[in-house]
């Protein structure tokens, strides 16, 4: 289970994500959608353990990752945008050498990366050089790599951006079978695979969430994208309404006569 509370990043004047909260739970993969530039990336680092918040808390599987970081991260599988997939490594050496990364005993090695490579559907590219494989070969391997250690959670950033549409199904149809074991956020700005892979979404704008909803609850008769442009320009809305206030606050002082 994924908890986010209060998540805030700034970088001096600039707020990448400010107040993000959502839970994820066991057996559930939770859609995280918004337009690029959001903050998804943002937060998917943070909970990871990449990159630290200026405020607010992350709890996987009861663990704080950030006072307990090295135990919080032992149970997340994390799959960047760009898999850090080494090039003129074959594929079984690239696993293994994750494996032993990742703290897999050397009596359950073999058995680890087996295991991995079954489930992502590598066994025939195994003494393959990685750099010589597709770029949805290379996916598979870097979800093999996120899940050699058998974590209960699985983070994924835009798993299926630049592959194309046959390899896209075969990812998420992978997605789904690692789903049925672990808590999963996949973060994407695709609409499409949020409604064919997810139970829940999450939507994000400008750094804030302006939606958290299982799918089955979504109002009848409402497309995702309905609900997605809905949420959007609701929460823009709001933003304009708040500018608009705050000018008006800020004119007023300028008018009123000095002492």
């Amino acid at each position: 289970m994924i908890e986010v509370k209060g998540l805030t990043k700034a970088y001096g004047s600039f707020v990448a994500i400010k107040d993000v909260s959502f839970t994820a739970e066991r057996g559930q993969i939770l859609g995280f959608l918004g337009p690029n530039g959001a903050g998804k990336t943002t937060t998917m680092r943070i909970i990871t353990g990449f990159m630290p918040a200026t405020a607010g808390r992350v709890l996987v599987e009861g663990l704080d990752v950030f006072s307990q970081s090295l135990e919080a991260r032992r149970r997340i599988g994390y799959l960047p945008e760009n898999p850090p997939v080494y090039s003129d490594m074959r594929v079984e050496d690239y696993l293994r050498f994750v494996a032993k990364l990742k703290g897999v005993s050397r009596n359950g090695l073999d058995e680890a990366v087996q295991k991995a490579a079954r489930g992502c559907g590598l066994e025939g590219v195994m003494r393959r050089i990685c750099g010589q494989l597709s770029k949805g070969y290379r996916q598979r391997v870097g979800l093999a790599a996120a899940i050699v250690h058998n974590p209960p959670v699985l983070i994924l950033d835009e798993p299926t951006i630049g592959l194309d549409p046959r390899q896209i199904i075969e990812i998420r149809k992978l997605i789904r079978g690692l789903a049925k074991e672990r808590t999963v956020v996949l973060s994407t700005h695709i609409l499409p695979e949020v409604s064919q892979v997810c139970d829940k979404v999450v939507i994000i704008n400008d750094g804030r969430v302006v939606l958290e909803e299982r799918l089955d609850q979504i109002a009848r008769g409402m497309s995702l994208e309905d609900v997605f442009l809905k949420a959007i320009a609701e929460e823009e809305a709001h933003g304009l309404v708040g500018e608009a206030e705050l000018e008006e606050v800020e004119a007023g002082r300028s008018s009123e006569p000095t002492q």
